[in-house]
């Protein structure tokens, strides 16, 4: 699939904003997540991007980098930036060590940055691509399988299961959203999960698509209608697989109790 048009207009334009604002600071610029895993979905997936940079952005620099991404928020709504600064020596790292520079949902800000995890550098060691600077093969960072395996496992178990308890808890309040919230909700939490399933088992990362097909082959048939129904959420598609949205997030959240429940209980004894 490559680059898609949209997103290298957009990266070209922020790198010329970017050397306007701040000449002579960018040592690189690569992009990961979706668009480097080949799955690209136009008007929902992101700019995962990392910026490198020669020195540490602080919040002096924050008038400049918020005219940056507003400026290219407002001239491109989709697809949206989002990332992180960071010097050379902060690729591969799994833990924060100073305040970085991010820009996620539309805002900028300096902090703890979330996405530091054994995912992300393992997307963006394997499929990243370089927009500007350094091949990504000559940086000296990687993740072992199993850190991968470990930390998915550590995570099913505290945000996706603390999530889950969340909307059975709030089920009165969920169906009565909007449709396309319950949609994104019925989304993420069913093609989110099947990628953590999917990087359990066979030891790597993929797309939410990807994640719903394979799950596809490795679920029981009753989970198979809701595993459709987020396919095609995924793709823009409207269904009528289910008949109310109370039966919907019924069976999002039965799937997803069941899963992290085999996960625990079949992947990590096998």
């Amino acid at each position: 699939m490559g680059i898609p048009k949209v997103v290298d207009t957009i990266l070209t334009e922020y790198i010329n904003l970017f050397n306007k604002h701040f000449p002579g600071t960018i040592e690189g610029l690569y992009v990961h997540g979706s668009i480097a895993l080949n799955a690209y979905v136009e008007d929902s997936s992101d700019i995962d991007f990392i910026t490198v940079t020669k020195r540490r952005f602080t919040e002096e620099d924050s008038k400049a980098l918020t005219f940056i991404h507003t400026t290219i928020a407002d001239k491109y709504q989709k697809p949206e930036m989002d990332g992180v600064y960071v010097l050379p020596e902060d690729l591969g790292k799994l833990q924060n060590e100073d305040k970085y520079a991010y820009y996620n949902n539309g805002e900028l800000r300096f902090g703890d940055y979330f996405n530091f995890n054994p995912i992300t550098w393992w997307v963006l060691k394997r499929n990243g691509i370089t927009i500007l600077g350094d091949e990504l093969e000559n940086f000296h960072f990687d993740v072992q399988p199993q850190q991968l395996s470990s930390y998915v496992l550590g995570n099913m178990n505290t945000y996706w299961t603390n999530r889950i308890k969340m909307a059975e808890a709030s089920m009165d309040q969920l169906v009565n959203l909007p449709s396309e919230k319950i949609d994104f909700e019925i989304e993420w939490t069913v093609l989110g999960l099947l990628r953590q399933l999917y990087t359990i088992k066979e030891y790597d990362v993929v797309s939410k698509l990807d994640a719903g097909e394979y799950g596809l082959t490795q679920s029981p048939v009753e989970w198979h209608n809701i595993i459709k129904e987020a396919i095609n959420i995924r793709k823009g598609i409207k269904t009528e697989i289910f008949s109310t949205e109370l039966e919907k997030l019924d069976q999002t959240i039965r799937f997803s109790k069941f899963l992290i429940k085999y996960c625990n209980n079949s992947l990590v004894k096998s």
